[in-house]
């Protein structure tokens, strides 16, 4: 029984487990963020150390367009991740054919690595809204502070925080909220639920109690 459980605790260790996080969230946490294809894929070591075994994916891809990241990369030709889902690798398609939305991390030598925390979609599945507030409304809505509601009650502590009830309400992470609203700060500091065109004041919902 104990070898037993000893086995599951690895398990459960080696397993990839992230952190429920809005779209925009990732977007504003993440390095860099692009629309690409993906034109191959390749097994590669980790790193030089002839004794690290870890292995990575090396993709190479077809950037299309990017939307963060100008500062630091002008253009990407190959994203990395980890060999293992258990350490949170990706598995993307390498056809060629299929676009992507990837968001990532620029490592010190200037890697671009990609994980299953980070988010990562096919452009496709992509509500129209999303694709909106790639280009300016979501980092304009940085400086908030997006709570996932769980149960109720739920409510905001802070000025600048948006409630996020996708789960509360449909019992799924990625919903209505997620697919449509951004949280976008006004001009007296405090943060809103937003969806459409450019924000005027009155547009701007108050979803406090769900």
């Amino acid at each position: 029984v104990l070898l037993l459980l000893t086995q599951r605790i690895q398990e459960l260790v080696e397993a990839c487990s992230c952190a429920p996080a809005h779209p925009q969230q990732l977007i504003c946490d993440a390095a860099l963020v692009i629309r690409a294809k993906i034109s191959s894929e390749k097994v590669v070591p980790a790193s030089d150390d002839p004794l690290d075994t870890h292995k990575m994916i090396r993709y190479e891809i077809k950037q299309i367009k990017m939307f963060k990241g100008f500062e630091k990369l002008k253009d990407v030709q190959y994203v990395y991740t980890p060999f293992d889902s258990s350490l949170c690798g990706v598995k993307l398609e390498a056809n060629n054919k299929k676009q992507y939305l990837l968001t990532g991390q620029i490592l010190s030598d200037g890697k671009v690595l990609i994980h299953l925390c980070n988010y990562i979609e096919p452009w496709d599945d992509l509500s129209l809204s999303q694709k909106k507030s790639l280009n300016q409304r979501y980092q304009m809505g940085c400086g908030c502070k997006i709570t996932t509601c769980y149960m109720v009650p739920c409510s905001i502590t802070t000025p600048n925080e948006c409630l996020w009830t996708d789960w509360l309400i449909e019992r799924k992470l990625y919903g209505h909220q997620a697919k449509h609203y951004a949280c976008i700060k006004r001009s007296d500091g405090t943060c809103s639920w937003y969806r459409g065109g450019p924000p005027p004041e009155k547009e701007f919902i108050d979803i406090s109690e769900p």
